[in-house]
């Protein structure tokens, strides 16, 4: 079991940001979670990388049950996190290479001194992700597509269990994107490859891979199950609160405002 929330609930402030949680993702299974911005998906992935803990409720994250046992290093040498909270941690005088290498490390910045292994094996990512061009260049001055291609290579260093990206097309432009859900498909469809949770507001990116969705809205879960049972006219035009219409082509959902 990748991820396993019963009843699970957040209170900040006097109030709660999530509520009455209640998910599981199976070990090979990769799912979309939907939400608009203001849903409760930041603070749903703070969870499951242990930068917070449950206010109510029971959670286990690849086996370990929060609350009982020191976790938080574990966890995160076991996912892959591609965010913009770690994109903006990078070191500006990193250049691409380095930045994947010290994700076999789990380090913001590459302190150890990689073997000659760890290097073959940082050099095949950058290949496959259509990285390598560029691995010598410094990281802050990659284009955002390239950033973002960066940041997956690094995630898969660990060869993590978990594979969580968080909206990781936001400022690209059509074709940087197409590229890099090709990326996430060919990621997803590997042998022996990690779970992958994909965090967005888009509809349309959501895969033919991502065979199961969650819905997200005001910190509960509004429904969760079958991409294709979800994914329709009438859920989402109930889920976003406006009439939309939902079609298909090339087994991706599309959506406009009717």
């Amino acid at each position: 079991m990748m991820i396993d929330m019963q009843g699970v609930s957040l209170k900040r402030e006097g109030r709660f940001i999530l509520n009455d949680i209640s998910w599981r993702v199976e070990d090979g299974q990769h799912w979309a979670l939907l939400g608009l911005n203001g849903s409760g998906k930041t603070f749903l992935l703070n969870l499951i990388n242990a930068y917070t803990f449950p206010t109510k409720g029971k959670m286990e994250v690849l086996g370990l049950e929060f609350g009982k046992t020191y976790l938080a290093e574990r966890l995160r040498k076991q996912i892959g996190f591609v965010s913009a909270s770690v994109q903006n941690r990078i070191h500006k005088e990193d250049n691409a290479f380095e930045v994947v290498l010290s994700g076999e490390y789990a380090s913001i910045g590459l302190y150890d001194t990689p073997t000659d292994d760890v290097r073959d094996k940082a050099i095949g990512l950058l290949k496959d992700l259509g990285c390598f061009d560029y691995a010598n260049r410094l990281y802050e001055t990659l284009s955002s597509g390239e950033k973002q291609r960066v940041l997956i290579a690094r995630a898969l260093m660990a060869d993590p269990e978990l594979l969580i990206l968080d909206e990781p097309t936001n400022g690209l432009d059509f074709l940087a994107k197409e590229q890099l859900l090709e990326s996430v498909e060919r990621i997803a469809e590997r042998e022996n490859g990690p779970a992958i949770l994909y965090v967005t507001h888009h509809v349309d990116e959501v895969l033919p891979v991502f065979e199961n969705t969650l819905l997200l809205k005001e910190g509960e879960v509004y429904e969760s199950g079958s991409t294709s049972h979800l994914l329709t006219s009438d859920t989402m035009s109930s889920f976003f609160g406006v009439p939309v219409d939902i079609s298909w082509s090339h087994r991706r959902p599309f959506l406009w405002k009717r």
